[in-house]
């Protein structure tokens, strides 16, 4: 299944994360939530242009899009996975519980140790400036409507039972994600064409909720009207 407004992207019947080649847009890892959380919590900062009182020809101007960012809880069980022995971790869950799956979502914030290795090599050869390594395109798929490019700025993991090899058999991962947008990856990068494709979405959703029709006695009457 791909995303109808994004060909290309893949989406999954749960909630996912999906790691992309911000060059050629290959998928390189889709790691599917095991459940979805039953909550997600939003905070959007406006970004206004008016930043002090009294700026009135400023005061209703957006400079670039809200600043987003959304928190989850992600909730892990090997015991549900062993269940199954057809399923496609079964062998690798028997054998090192939930480690392969948390090893997966702790490289979403650690460059590999190859990138490391040429980053000390560049430096050793005497690289007058050494360019930060560049992580894959990372990007929350949240049903069809809701496929966001993201950077993660929270990751705690919470390990609350363990097998007889002191493998992690229960998990719980808490993720603070902030959207990426046009301001942070510019109009011809791969996340920023994802981005405005997820604000167009937003926008054909909110044409959808029927409008109420202002109450005189709520608004008043505007200054100078009949």
């Amino acid at each position: 299944m791909t995303s109808s407004f994004l060909p290309g992207t893949p989406v999954v019947p749960r909630g996912a994360i999906v790691l992309l080649d911000p060059a050629t847009g290959a998928v390189l890892r889709v790691i599917a939530l095991q459940y979805n959380p039953d909550t997600l919590t939003r905070t959007l900062q406006p970004q206004g242009v008016g930043a002090e009182a009294g700026e009135r020809s400023e005061a209703l101007r957006l400079k670039g899009p809200a600043l987003e960012t959304v928190k989850v809880d992600v909730e892990l069980n090997a015991t549900d996975q062993l269940e199954d022995p057809s399923g496609a971790d079964a062998d690798s869950v028997a054998r090192h519980g939930l480690l392969p799956v948390l090893a997966a979502l702790d490289l979403l914030v650690n460059p590999t140790a190859r990138a490391l290795l040429d980053q000390d090599a560049a430096a050793r050869s005497g690289a007058f400036e050494i360019a930060p390594v560049e992580a894959p395109l990372t990007v929350f798929v949240w049903s069809r409507d809701r496929v966001v490019p993201v950077r993660i700025t929270e990751f705690t993991v919470t390990e609350e039972a363990f097998d007889s090899q002191l493998h992690p058999i229960r998990a719980k991962v808490s993720l603070g994600l902030r959207i990426l947008t046009v301001d942070d990856l510019g109009f011809g990068h791969r996340g920023g064409a994802l981005f405005l494709a997820h604000q167009r979405r937003r926008e054909q959703l909110a044409a959808l909720h029927r409008s109420a029709r202002p109450a005189t006695a709520v608004l008043g009457t505007p200054p100078g009207g009949g």
